[in-house]
């Protein structure tokens, strides 16, 4: 007697790249890219082009939630394999894109290892965190969520030119130990990404950002 194994099929699951394919991977995967010439530019020193590489990293990672939402057919597993892909790049926009313009700023001195530790380890986490238990009551983040630090260190960053490197590299070494004091606090906070007034403040806010920087960059 012959059995099909139907069990075996159904765990059979779709080739890699062919969640490559779907329209929110690819809007995170863009956001990757970004990241990638946000760290690029940090460690040449180029600043202000990192600015708008750590803003636009943060636009795509919006907008891939705002298109899964709003797309009919995805499957369980498109939702399970896009939220996995979205924490991963999470930690690399706004752990290790920020450790690294700390360091860069610094002069990669050793004492700016222990800030961009801080940063890193209060990112893995906060993201370890949410992961487990989701959102507060189904609205709230517990902790400040990681897209707000690059949010708030690009604003932080119009203002480098008024200081000395040094005292500014102590002003971003403060904001930064801030930010993942904040990350890993009990404080709630809403999420402003599933917020469509929100999305449209981020757009406007990304662009000007992009404009400024883009000025200081001619």
């Amino acid at each position: 007697m012959t059995v099909e194994n139907t069990d075996t099929q159904k765990l059979q699951p779709d080739s890699i790249l062919s969640y490559a394919k779907d329209l929110p991977n690819i809007c995170s995967l863009s956001g990757l890219a970004c990241t990638l010439l946000a760290i690029y530019f940090s460690i040449t020193g180029l600043y202000a082009a990192a600015m708008i590489g750590m803003i636009w990293a943060v636009a795509f990672d919006w907008a891939d939630g705002l298109i899964a939402r709003r797309m009919k057919g995805r499957t369980g597993d498109d939702r399970v394999f896009g939220g996995q892909l979205d924490v991963l790049i999470d930690i690399v926009s706004y752990g290790v894109t920020p450790a690294i313009l700390l360091l860069s700023y610094g002069n990669f001195e050793p004492i700016y290892l222990i800030g961009a530790f801080a940063i890193l380890a209060a990112s893995a986490l906060r993201l370890s965190y949410f992961s487990t238990f989701g959102l507060a009551g189904g609205t709230h983040y517990t902790g400040l969520a990681l897209d707000n630090n690059s949010i708030i260190l690009v604003f932080i960053f119009l203002f480098e030119g008024l200081f000395s490197q040094s005292d500014f590299s102590i002003i971003l070494y403060a904001s930064s130990l801030g930010l993942a004091a904040l990350n890993v606090s009990r404080i709630k906070t809403p999420k402003f990404s599933g917020n469509s007034v929100n999305v449209r403040i981020l757009a406007t806010y990304t662009l000007v950002i992009t404009a400024i920087y883009g000025w200081m960059l001619l």
